[in-house]
């Protein structure tokens, strides 16, 4: 048995496919999304440089007094107070994005629609909004007007985001758990290896093992154990990756991820067993299904989009429950996310239950066949 594993062993680590896809890929598609997004919570943007034209003594405005109270609390913006002909020389050489126009009825003027006028209108609109607030007060309520103006003079965050657990919770993680959930699923090339090994009609190495005297169940269990171990190997080194060099979010414990690794990786090993068993395909259309399995999947755990497993969750529950990828990504959410034990158990139990189901599923199409003549 330990000479099969050996081989088996051997023949795989130098088909640099099985390296690649497995593995290399899986990594470089983490650190490319590490530098595209998952730096996005802590990205620092640009102040946007607009003018202020004062038409009223500066100590005595209040929009003026108001936007550069809101420039030091928020740091979005850059203001400069120029005279009317400096502020429209200046939006016209692109060196600000906006003029306001302080007065009885404050204004604004852009040079276009993007992302940093859109701001500005916005800090212009809560100004409207907080003096007409102020109105109001002081009409019905006078005696509170000190008070209402300190509250809005008073910006900042006065929010944090957290789970249901107390843990903070990171808008991109949800891509990194679903990547770890594809790249488990990518074990379906080595074990479409194995399996192309043990059948006769698809290789002249399978076709030498069947006259062997070697019992099928040992052929089955030693592809199996080797397959699984070397994927196990991979996911290992691609969890440490992204947790201790790239440093993402993951408030569990290393050792508290590990069954949901192991489940993961038999998972994607036994899948590529049982679809590369089914039927007399050549090897490319049974890759292509494996990849057109594997990257569904994948996208329906959230890989390309986060609403999209939101959506599946109320709508279609029953989905998200037997698709692999989709559970080993709630499970890692469970860990470094909720607080929520018993769903990580469900979890795990779910993904155990088709680990079984794929490998018993395996054995007795493998088992079963025949051929007439080798």
């Amino acid at each position: 048995m330990w000479e099969l594993i050996r081989y088996s062993f051997l023949t795989k680590v130098r088909d640099l496919s099985l390296i690649f896809w497995p593995f290399l890929f899986p990594l470089a598609l983490a650190t490319a999304m590490y530098f595209s997004i998952g730096q996005m919570e802590e990205a620092d943007f640009e102040t946007i440089p607009a003018a202020v034209v004062s038409r009223a003594d500066r100590a005595g405005d209040p929009f003026l007094t108001y936007m550069e109270a809101a420039e030091e609390s928020t740091g979005m913006t850059d203001l400069q107070v120029m005279s009317e002909e400096e502020a429209e020389t200046a939006l016209h050489n692109g060196e600000i994005d906006g003029i306001f126009y302080s007065g009885e009825v404050p204004s604004l003027t852009v040079s276009g629609s993007g992302f940093p006028e859109s701001i500005l209108q916005m800090l212009l609109e809560s100004y409207t909004e907080s003096r007409q607030t102020l109105k109001d007060v002081e009409e019905l309520h006078p005696e509170g007007l000190e008070a209402a103006a300190a509250e809005m003079a008073a910006y900042g965050s006065v929010t944090e985001e957290v789970s249901l657990g107390g843990k903070t919770t990171d808008g991109t993680a949800q891509f990194f758990y679903a990547l770890i959930g594809m790249a488990c699923l990518y074990g379906c090339f080595i074990g479409c290896r194995s399996s192309m090994e043990l059948q006769a009609n698809l290789s002249a190495l399978a076709a030498r093992r069947c006259v062997s005297p070697v019992h099928r169940l040992r052929w089955i269990l030693s592809e199996t154990v080797v397959s699984f171990g070397l994927h196990l190997i991979n996911m290992l080194a691609l969890l440490a990756y992204m947790k201790y060099i790239l440093r993402l979010e993951f408030a569990g414990s290393y050792a508290a991820m590990l069954p949901v690794i192991f489940l993961g990786s038999m998972i994607g090993v036994t899948m590529g067993m049982f679809i590369t068993s089914i039927g007399k395909m050549g090897e490319g259309v049974k890759i292509g299904i494996m990849i057109g399995v594997s990257m569904t999947l994948s996208f329906l755990a959230g890989l390309m989009s986060t609403g999209i497993k939101n959506v599946i969750d109320k709508n279609v529950p029953l989905l998200n429950r037997v698709n692999p990828a989709a559970l080993i990504s709630d499970a890692l959410y469970c860990l470094n996310v909720y607080d929520a034990p018993e769903r990580y158990a469900q979890d795990l139990t779910a993904l155990a239950v088709l680990c079984v189901l794929l490998l018993t599923g395996t054995f007795l199409i493998v088992r079963r066949e025949c051929y007439a003549s080798i």
